[in-house]
């Protein structure tokens, strides 16, 4: 029943910042782990963060230390803050809601595109 919508990408310089936004509508929301995925051309879809209903987070190496995954249960809110952004994350990104750490559930993804 839950329904994820993303929001929030777009074009920046290297080095710059960006924060990307997911709606979700349904119920079950909070007790759902939350992650965010990104694809870039050609390439596989492969995990950038994840966040337990609890609040507790991953993240993949690469973006280690960059990037900060947060939800708000209140709101039916996930939100990922992407600060030093390199060219390397220009890619779609796409929320998902997992169950048992399998994504069953996606949003329509959004456009992050980093310039050098």
């Amino acid at each position: 029943q839950v329904q994820l919508v993303e929001s929030g990408g777009g074009l920046v310089q290297a080095g710059g910042s960006l924060k990307l936004s997911c709606a979700a509508s349904g119920s079950g929301f909070r007790f759902n782990t939350m992650g965010w995925y990104r694809q870039a051309p050609g390439k596989q879809r492969d995990l950038v963060a994840i966040i337990s209903p609890g609040g507790s987070t991953k993240y993949t190496d690469s973006v280690k230390g960059r990037f900060t995954i947060s939800r708000d249960n209140a709101q039916n809110m996930v939100y990922l803050q992407m600060n030093g952004l390199k060219p390397e994350d220009t890619a779609v990104y796409y929320c998902t809601l997992l169950r048992t750490g399998v994504p069953e559930l996606w949003g329509q993804g959004t456009q992050v595109t980093v310039s050098s």
